[in-house]
This record gives C-alpha cells, sequence and structure tokens, in this order.
C-alpha cells in the first residue's frame, strides 16, 4: 500500500512540473508584421531561429500551426523552419471592423515533449480598395426659382482601407452653378453637400451633369466616381414670341375653301403647360377678314374660308395673339398681311395661218412650212405669251417672229427622209402669268423621197466557197444590197460586170437574177482546170437619175477527190500483167521494182500512198508506203518458188479514198548478164536513133493512109448526088506529141520526178533500169478524159537482140496513133 503512494505522489509531481514548465511557454508570445495581399510562398520569418529550435526538430517532433479562431493562412516549412504565406490574405477579409489593428493568433505545437509557443500575426493594411459610392447616379431636381446657398445632401462613398488609406477629400467637376461642401464626421468620416452658387435657369440650362470624385489617401491615391444630373424645374417666367412681328403673305383669288394661307409658330421657352399656345383673333381683326378666313387654335394655321375676289378686296389685315397655359398666362402678338394675287384664268392661243402638209427631203434651208399667231385675253404679264417648239434643240425647225403676235416655221437644218420620214411639229404657247398657262397645236410635216442614196452592200467582197463538180444552176449565194430610198429608188436591178477569161464572157460562167439578187453557176467546174473567178457584180436602183454600187466576188473552186491515181510506172497495158526479172542471188534490200503513181487532185486528195494487196510470200519483200519501192528483205532460197506475184495498191488520202492496183510477176534466174559502161552507150545512141526513125515512119504512114481516104470520100461524092457526112470520132481529132526519149541504163535505183508549170501541164520522167531495157518518153499529161501516152523499149537480152527491141518499140505508138 506505502508503494502505491509513493507511485502517485511521483505521478502527481512530474504532472505538476509538466503543467508549470508548458504554462510558462505559453505565456511568452512572439510577434509578427506583414501587409496584406503577400502572395503565395513568400517568406514571413525563420521560426526555427526565432523560437530557438533545431530545425531537425520540426520534423522529428511534427511541427504543426494552429491558427485560433480563424483560417490557417500561414504554413511552416519543416526543412527550413520558415513560416511562409499559404494563402493570400485580405485585410479587409480577415477583420471585418474598421479597427487600426488586425492580428491574427496562431499556436505552434510540438510533441514529444509537448510544447506550445503563441504567435501574433499583424496584418498591415494597403491601399488596395478605391473608394465607391453606394449610388453611381444621383437625380436632383431643382426649380430654376431656387435662391443660391441652397444645400442639397449627396450619397457619401465608402473606402474598405483604414486610416491613411480612408476617404480623404471629395472634388466636384467644373460647373458654375453648383459647388460642394466637405464636413467629418466624429469617426472621421467624410461627408458632402451640393450647394447652389448661382442662380438657374431653366430655358438656358435645363439639365446639369456634374461629377463627385471621392480620393483617398493612399499612396498612390485611389479615386471613385459618381454622376449627378440637376434637372432643373420650369416655372412660367416666358412670354410666347412670334419668329417677326409682322408676316405678309400673298394668296390668289378664287383659292378653294381650305387652302392653307400660312402657319404661325410661336415659340415659348418654357415647357409642360407653359409652353402651350392657344391662337386667337384679337380685337383689332375685323369681322369680314373673320369670316374669309379661319384660324386653328391649336396648330395656328390660316386657312381660306369664304370666297376671295380680286376686283372686291386687294388685301387683308389679321391680328393675331398667342396665349400660354401657365398659372398666371402670358401672351404674345403678331400681324398678318394678306395680299390678293389676281388669277391668271384665261388660256393663251395659236392659230395656223398656212402651212404645207409635205415638202421633199431636198429643200433648202429656209424654206417657209407655216406662218402661224398667238393671243391672249389676259392683261399684264398675264397677257403676255411665248411661243416655242418641242424638242426645239433637235428638230430641223425655227420660228422666226415676223411681226407681233406673228411667227414663221421655217427649216433650219437638211432634211434626210431616211431619218425622219415624218414629223410632229408641236407648237406650245405659254404666257407669262402665275401660274403659267399654255396651249398647244401639232403640226404634221411628211418628208417626200428623193433618190439620194445609192445602193449599198453588206460587203465590199464576197468569198464565196464552191465544190467541183457541182450541176449547173446551183445556189452559189445572195447578194442583196440596201437602199434606204422609197418607192422606185428603192427598187433595185442586179448585173453581172463583164469581164472576159480565157475568151468566155463571164455571164456564160455565172448568172444572177437581176430582182433578187441570187447568184447561180451556169457550169460544171473543174478543180484541175480553175481554181478561182473574180468579178463584180452591179446593184442599181430605178431612181431618176439612177444610182449604183458594186461589189467584188471572188468564187473560189473547193478541190472533190474525183480523180483515181494512176499508176505511171512500171508502165502496162491496159489489164496487162507486170514482169519484173530478177537473179536468184540478190541480196537483201535490193530494190526489185518502183511502183509510181499520180493524182490529178490536189493536197490531201493527191497524196498517194502504197500498200501490199496480195502477195506471195510476204516474208521476202517489202513495199515502202510512201516513194513505192519494193525491196527483198531476204536472200531467195532454194525452197523459194521462181515466180512471185505482188498485187501492189496505190490509194490517195481523200474521202472517199480512190485507189488503182498493178499486179507485178517476179521471176527469177540462176544468172544475170553483166554489162560493162562500153556496151551502154551505143545502146543508148542506136535506140534513140532507131525510135526517131520509126517514129517518122509511123507518121508517113498515116498521112499516106490519111491522103487515100480524102481521095476516096472525092471519088465517093462526085459519084452520088447527096453524100452523107463522114463523122471523125473526137478521138482521131487528138494529137499526140512526144518529146525527145530518155534513156538510163543505171542497174541500181530508179529516180522519178514531176513538173508543174503554171500552165496546168504535168511532166513526169521515169528512169527505168538498164536490165529491164525500157525507155519512158517525157511528154505532157493530157487534160482529163484524154489518158496518158507511154512508151516502152524492153531491154534486149545481147546484142543480138538489139533489131527486136527496136521493132517492139513503136509497137504502142502506132496503135496509139491509129486509134
Amino acid at each position: 500500500m506505502a508503494i502505491d503512494c509513493a507511485a502517485v505522489r511521483t505521478r502527481l509531481v512530474v504532472v505538476l512540473f509538466t503543467f508549470t514548465a508548458l504554462w510558462g511557454f505559453t505565456l511568452s508570445i512572439t510577434r509578427y508584421s506583414i501587409p496584406e495581399e503577400m502572395e503565395e510562398g513568400s517568406f514571413v520569418a525563420n521560426l526555427a531561429t526565432d523560437l530557438g529550435l533545431d530545425v531537425r526538430s520540426l520534423e522529428e517532433r511534427n511541427a504543426k500551426l494552429d491558427v485560433i479562431h480563424g483560417k490557417n493562412y500561414l504554413d511552416i516549412n519543416k526543412d527550413t523552419g520558415e513560416l511562409i504565406i499559404r494563402e493570400k490574405m485580405d485585410r479587409e477579409v480577415i477583420c471585418m471592423t474598421k479597427t487600426t489593428s488586425c492580428f491574427l493568433k496562431m499556436e505552434v505545437v510540438l510533441s514529444n515533449p509537448v510544447r506550445i509557443f503563441n504567435i501574433e500575426l499583424e496584418i498591415m493594411d494597403i491601399n488596395d480598395n478605391a473608394p465607391v459610392f453606394r449610388r453611381k447616379t444621383m437625380h436632383l431636381d431643382v426649380s430654376e426659382a431656387t435662391p443660391p446657398g441652397e444645400r442639397f445632401s449627396l450619397t457619401n462613398a465608402v473606402d474598405a482601407d483604414v486610416g491613411a488609406n480612408s476617404i480623404k477629400t471629395y472634388y466636384l467637376s467644373e460647373s458654375k452653378y453648383f459647388g460642394i461642401d466637405i464636413q467629418t464626421g466624429s469617426d472621421g468620416s467624410k461627408y458632402v453637400d451640393l450647394v447652389l452658387n448661382g442662380k438657374l435657369d431653366r430655358e438656358e440650362h435645363a439639365v446639369h451633369n456634374l461629377i463627385l470624385t471621392a480620393v483617398d489617401g493612399g499612396v498612390p491615391p485611389r479615386s471613385g466616381t459618381a454622376s449627378i444630373i440637376v434637372n432643373v424645374l420650369d416655372i412660367n417666367d416666358n412670354a410666347p414670341l412670334f419668329s417677326q412681328p409682322v408676316f405678309a403673305v400673298n394668296v390668289s383669288e378664287n383659292s378653294a375653301p381650305g387652302t392653307v394661307v400660312m402657319v404661325l409658330n410661336a415659340t415659348d421657352l418654357d415647357e409642360g403647360s407653359n409652353a402651350e399656345l392657344i391662337y386667337s383673333y384679337t380685337l383689332y381683326t375685323s369681322e369680314k377678314t373673320q369670316e374669309i378666313f379661319s384660324l386653328d387654335p391649336n396648330s395656328g394655321e390660316i386657312k381660306v374660308k369664304g370666297v376671295i375676289d380680286y376686283e372686291a378686296s386687294q388685301s387683308f389685315d389679321m391680328y393675331i395673339q398667342a396665349q400660354d397655359r401657365g398659372s398666371t398666362p402670358l401672351s404674345g402678338h403678331c400681324k398678318v398681311m394678306v395680299f390678293i394675287t389676281d388669277l391668271n384664268d384665261n388660256h393663251p392661243e395659236v392659230t395656223i395661218k398656212s402651212l404645207k402638209r409635205a415638202v421633199a427631203e431636198d429643200v433648202s434651208v429656209g424654206t417657209l412650212i407655216a406662218v402661224v399667231s398667238v393671243s391672249d385675253k389676259d392683261s399684264g404679264m398675264n397677257g403676255v405669251v411665248d411661243l416655242t417648239l418641242n424638242q426645239q434643240d433637235i428638230l430641223p425647225f425655227l420660228l422666226n417672229k415676223s411681226s407681233e403676235d406673228y411667227f414663221e416655221l421655217l427649216v433650219s437644218k437638211p432634211l434626210d427622209r431616211e431619218v425622219v420620214s415624218k414629223y410632229e411639229i408641236v407648237l406650245i404657247v405659254t404666257d407669262r402669268g402665275v401660274p403659267p398657262l399654255s396651249d398647244n397645236e401639232t403640226i404634221t410635216l411628211e418628208i417626200l423621197d428623193v433618190n439620194d442614196n445609192a445602193p449599198t452592200f453588206s460587203e465590199s467582197v464576197f468569198t464565196i466557197h464552191v465544190m467541183e463538180n457541182n450541176p449547173p444552176g446551183t445556189l452559189l449565194t445572195s447578194l442583196s444590197a440596201f437602199d434606204p430610198d422609197l418607192n422606185e429608188n428603192q427598187y433595185l436591178v442586179y448585173f453581172i460586170m463583164e469581164k472576159e477569161i480565157v475568151n468566155m464572157s463571164m455571164s456564160m460562167l455565172f448568172s444572177i437574177n437581176p430582182e433578187n439578187g441570187d447568184l447561180y453557176a451556169m457550169k460544171t467546174f473543174d478543180y484541175e482546170r480553175e481554181r478561182d473567178f473574180l468579178f463584180h457584180i452591179e446593184a442599181r436602183d430605178s431612181g431618176i437619175p439612177p444610182l449604183s454600187s458594186n461589189t467584188t466576188v471572188h468564187i473560189i473552186i473547193l478541190d472533190q477527190n474525183d480523180n483515181t491515181p494512176v499508176i505511171v510506172s512500171p508502165w502496162r497495158a491496159q489489164g496487162s500483167l507486170v514482169e519484173e526479172v530478177i537473179p536468184r542471188s540478190t541480196e537483201k534490200g535490193h530494190m526489185v521494182a518502183k511502183v509510181v503513181a499520180v493524182d490529178a487532185d490536189s493536197e490531201q486528195n493527191a497524196r498517194v500512198t502504197y500498200q501490199l494487196l496480195q502477195i506471195s510470200d510476204a516474208s521476202l519483200f517489202s513495199l515502202d508506203q510512201y516513194n513505192g519501192e519494193i525491196r527483198t528483205t531476204r536472200m531467195f532460197s532454194y525452197r523459194d518458188p521462181r515466180q512471185q506475184r505482188l498485187v501492189v495498191v496505190a490509194k490517195d488520202n481523200g474521202e472517199p479514198s480512190l485507189s488503182a492496183t498493178v499486179t507485178i510477176k517476179i521471176s527469177t534466174v540462176e544468172h544475170a548478164m553483166p554489162f560493162s559502161e562500153t556496151t551502154e552507150l551505143p545502146l543508148e545512141y542506136d535506140v534513140f536513133t532507131n525510135l526517131n526513125l520509126y517514129l517518122v515512119i509511123g507518121l508517113g504512114a498515116v498521112s499516106f493512109l490519111l491522103l487515100i481516104t480524102i481521095l476516096v470520100i472525092i471519088v465517093l461524092k462526085c459519084q452520088k448526088p447527096k453524100p452523107k457526112a463522114i463523122k471523125i470520132p473526137p478521138a482521131n481529132r487528138n494529137s499526140v506529141v512526144s518529146r525527145n526519149s530518155v534513156i538510163s541504163q543505171r542497174s541500181s535505183t530508179i529516180a522519178d520526178s514531176t513538173l508543174i508549170s503554171s500552165d496546168a501541164y504535168w511532166y513526169s520522167l521515169f528512169l527505168a533500169e538498164t536490165r529491164k531495157g525500157k525507155v519512158v518518153v517525157r511528154q505532157p499529161i493530157i487534160p482529163k478524159g484524154a489518158g496518158y501516152f507511154v512508151s516502152s523499149i524492153p531491154r534486149s537480152i545481147g546484142p543480138s537482140e538489139t533489131t527486136d527491141s527496136r521493132a517492139s518499140t513503136l509497137e504502142d505508138p502506132r496503135r496509139q496513133l491509129r486509134g
């Protein structure tokens, strides 16, 4: 039991000692002062240093910061022992009362052993709040009769800051009528009153806008403003006033009832009922005047009420007053003088004394058209009249005053019926009254036509394209001219102006309808003979004297693909086969033959290309589609047959395309006999000489036969009384003229050339290979339908065959001559 009592005493002593120690610590207070609105994380103080604590003990003893009766705005950095701002502090929020001092009490509590430190943090005020008026706009109603010195209470401004940062003074915007009086309350608050310094006049300044500014004592100072609107209340201190004391107005006689004479408008500077006016006649206005004119009491409008007669009275005087409706009414007066003007109630008149209804368009300037007179029954300016023309600047006429109230209508500009064929001339007569009265008279003048315009074509040159082979009578175009004249002056006749072309009249080629200008082709044109024509068409009217003009017509003949290509090389009889002989040892690329075709057409229609239509062996020969050369594509083998057959087609590029074919039979021999240069020259000379000889013999034989025929005819004619005429075919009438033959015996290539001359003759020169032994005679190409004349001389195989070659040379020419 004794042990227990000793233990209890020991515990009591420890507790007492601990309590005494804690109480001693709590009695000591650490104070800090900081301004409000410090940023988060800002340094306040070093608690570990100020409280004499080790920084490490703060973490070990679980240091904690408690705020007494408030929100914790601070925090302890246990690593550094610093007291820092945790949250921004607003002094006006923490200390609601407007006191000078504001403290925030806190405790720093440490454990193991428990220890408490008291801290007081003083939050010092900064000037962070501007003065604010509880009412941003204050309205005051002040009578304009209020005496100077009158005071008006205003709503004060408030400032959440304290001390020197609170409201210090007030300022008022500049005004000569108002000022302010600042007073200080027992608590130091500032109060302000508005004081009237001068006499108000609502008519001069009805509303006063003032700005009241409250300024605090902070550095820098802050301020707040409020608007003061002072409405000045009206009193009836202004009488109505007219713009002028006497008004003069003119009114026409016979003005209709209800016509407004004038509107009086008096003004009163007051407002409300003090400015509402009533208009009325005074006792000085006669009853007669009040019977003729009415006065609206509210609007001041004066209207015609009775009949106004200028002859009865030329003027009226009205005395009118305007009175306001104030408690003590005030009034203003004016005089209205009404002058009656004479009414222009008679219209002027215009009378036509003489008139031409129609004139020719070629009349001279100054020609008289009409004589007119004017009159007006009114007097004074109402009787003075003026005569004018409508559209006077446009019309080719003018008025000439010949005597008092008489005018002449004359031609002032040259007339042109084609521009205007008829004129509606309006004569306008107007008096000089107010308002002016007018009348008008219309003259219709017809312009007669004269033949003063030559026909005109729409184009100076007509270009017409005509496709060849057109049927005779084809309509080419319609050439119409235009003549703006009338009747016979407008009737046109069309002619072709004669021009000879190659001893042929142009009218034999073309025809034109004289009435409508339709141009026709009288013959079928051939592009290969005629390319174009140029002539003139004349259009002539039927006037007296007749006028004419012409246009150029250019006829262009267009080519048509109407000529089939003609194969001129290698030469062959009609439908016969062309035979060629070549050695079997011929190398690859050797030219076997060359096909040459000509086309009488032009451009694309004359562009000839060549194709193989049939071939025995496609791998053995090739054909150049442009120059017609047939060449070997490989050497002959023992399997190849000795004879090859090729069908070549020559096709033009026209639409539709035309073509001609030639069949070539190629025979191969084992060996070819070589020719030396020494054997060619005698052969060429002999062949050329023998050919001329045969031609001479042939021509002699033909002449002999012709002579015998003539003798037989003469004998028959002598025997018979009525002999019948012998018709000679046209084919026998054409003679064939051949030129010098050219022989070429080269063994490699075939050359060709074509010559086109200005007289439309085509010349072709074909040079044959010497191994073929052929000679082609160069000659002019016979016109379409006459055919070609080609001579061929086969080359002799050896010297012993020369005679046979020469004999065969004239075989075909003789047939041509006999045919």
